[in-house]
């Protein structure tokens, strides 16, 4: 790798430094995700947690791209930080350290390793996604289809106990936990799901402006040899 910075977002670098205090953090290898920001790594190096017990080729590249993986996280921090700034939106300074992140299952299966992680560091990328969830609105409209297209989510405890077929003829209305009293609940599901779109939106359209120095390329970039990208 040369020079001092991992990346350069407008032509302003992120020093290098930062990806390397990341890294010194976290003892752990990145989880294995899904989505267009997963990466993925062989068996034995989530196995283990760390790459001493993998042949040196093995060793060498999961490393490579441990760091791809770190700079992806830090690059994501601050573009966040720019946009919040332009947005006028207060996010506090500090970051969560790599050495106590924890990121839920569920988040890495649905938003990608690396943004999942991105959103577990980043106080800016946190603030961001809140305000863009703040920004949806979702029709009255949408929120009744879903209910009545998810029924099975919406039976009562006894209906569950008596095995009711949520979308069988033999219903009554008693076996649903009525529209009413599940409609500001779905309303916030729904807002959730519009924002992380809007989220992935803003990334897509903020990457634009990053250039990354060798040895920090995405992850998922085929111009290099060993690239992971898995969907």
């Amino acid at each position: 790798m040369t020079g001092e910075y991992a990346a350069r977002v407008h032509g302003e670098a992120v020093p290098r430094e930062r990806v390397e205090a990341f890294l010194r953090g976290s003892s752990t290898t990145p989880l294995r995700g899904a989505g267009n920001c997963a990466t993925s790594h062989s068996a034995p190096a989530h196995d283990h947690g760390h790459t001493g017990a993998l042949p040196k080729d093995r060793a060498a590249q999961a490393e490579r791209q441990r760091r791809r993986w770190a700079t992806q996280v830090v690059v994501i921090d601050e573009l966040a930080r720019r946009t919040c700034a332009e947005r006028g939106l207060p996010a506090p300074s500090e970051v969560c350290p790599a050495a106590m992140l924890t990121v839920a299952e569920s988040d890495v299966a649905d938003l990608g390793s690396i943004v999942a992680a991105a959103l577990a560091h980043s106080p800016a990328a946190r603030a961001l996604l809140t305000a863009l969830e703040s920004d949806q609105h979702i029709p009255e409209e949408a929120v009744r289809d879903y209910y009545e297209r998810n029924r099975d989510r919406y039976l009562t405890p006894d209906a569950l106990r008596r095995g009711v077929d949520p979308f069988g003829t033999a219903t009554e209305p008693t076996d649903f936990l009525p529209y009413e009293r599940a409609r500001d609940g779905i309303g916030r599901e729904l807002r959730q799901a519009a924002g992380r779109w809007a989220f992935f939106g803003w990334l897509d359209q903020a990457r634009t402006g990053v250039e990354y120095a060798p040895g920090h390329e995405h992850p998922g970039d085929p111009s290099h040899p060993d690239h992971e990208h898995r969907h």
